[in-house]
């Protein structure tokens, strides 16, 4: 009994890393943020019926993820060895057969949630998994080439996510009855947002590359970091999210109908200021180092999907 305990703890722990838990955290934030922010900007109630299809959402959009993080993951086996070898089936804990088979499901599940719940999370899901899986799978492999991979990147986190989930949040809200996915005028908070977001995950998308610079070359796998250097990346991202800050600083003093502006401007420069604070303490020449810095970069982003939903309700 016991030891069937402790198996199935280890395989729901291996499962959890398979999933890439940053990439669901993040997820999980800006589904259930936009989900807020789609409640306070059209007035409507948290009604359970709402709860339930923000539910449905929330499934379908996790399922999307573990597809596109597993796929990637069945493709760089052995790039993983060297960059991430705590990975599942890198370090031996998944086959290959059962990491196959959690992709399969999950994008199967993700795809048939999405049909059922609207044209709008349809299309937000469909578009993020053909990017995900031109990002990893052969012979596209998009991940070979440093603009289109981060693009796939801010693509799907900064626009499709942000743009796709308000407008079937706000489907689902004032028009259940609809079914023909009629178009809704997207506020300029919601623009807003969308273009912090973009600017902060391309970010993301050249920093994540900046631990696995071994793993890359060797499997001439081309990125910002192996072309420019580690310094001139780190400098690039970390200035870029300067920008992203800057810019919501400013479209702050525009958002006053819609959003608290104090709220919104005091968050963000406290933000800002950690960022700066965080960073200036990072050695280069340490990749636990790096990636300790990724994972606070990951955690500024989680805290957007909290800070603006926050600012529209106040």
């Amino acid at each position: 009994m016991n030891g069937s305990l402790l198996s199935l703890n280890g395989n729901l722990y291996a499962f959890w890393k398979f999933s890439r838990p940053h990439t669901i955290i993040g997820t999980t934030l800006s589904v259930w943020g936009l989900y807020a922010i789609a409640i306070a900007l059209t007035g409507s109630s948290i009604a359970p019926e709402n709860l339930f299809y923000a539910s449905l959402t929330w499934l379908a959009c996790l399922c999307g993820n573990i597809y596109i993080v597993g796929l990637n993951q069945l493709e760089d086996i052995e790039i993983d060895r060297i960059n991430k070898p705590h990975l599942p089936i890198a370090s031996g804990e998944f086959t290959v057969n059962r990491g196959r088979a959690i992709v399969a499901i999950t994008g199967v599940s993700a795809i048939a949630i999405s049909l059922l719940q609207g044209p709008w999370l349809f299309a937000t899901v469909g578009i993020s998994i053909a990017l995900g899986t031109a990002y990893s799978l052969p012979p596209i492999r998009l991940k070979r080439f440093p603009f289109w991979a981060s693009f796939c990147i801010y693509t799907v986190r900064g626009i499709i996510v942000n743009l796709g989930l308000f407008l079937h949040h706000h489907w689902l809200l004032t028009h259940p009855e609809n079914v023909t996915g009629e178009v809704f005028d997207i506020p300029l908070a919601v623009w807003t947002l969308t273009l912090f977001i973009l600017i902060f995950t391309f970010a993301i998308a050249i920093f994540k590359d900046i631990p696995d610079i071994e793993g890359d070359k060797q499997y001439n796998i081309t990125t910002f970091t192996i072309r420019l250097g580690a310094p001139a990346v780190f400098n690039l991202a970390r200035w870029t999210i300067t920008v992203a800050y800057l810019a919501i600083l400013l479209g702050g003093l525009f958002l006053f109908v819609t959003v608290n502006p104090i709220f919104l401007i005091a968050s963000h420069l406290v933000a800002l200021s950690l960022l700066w604070w965080r960073t200036q303490k990072v050695d280069l020449k340490e990749r636990s180092q790096i990636a300790s810095c990724y994972q606070f970069i990951w955690k500024l982003f989680f805290l957007e999907y909290l800070i603006f939903p926050a600012a529209c309700w106040f």
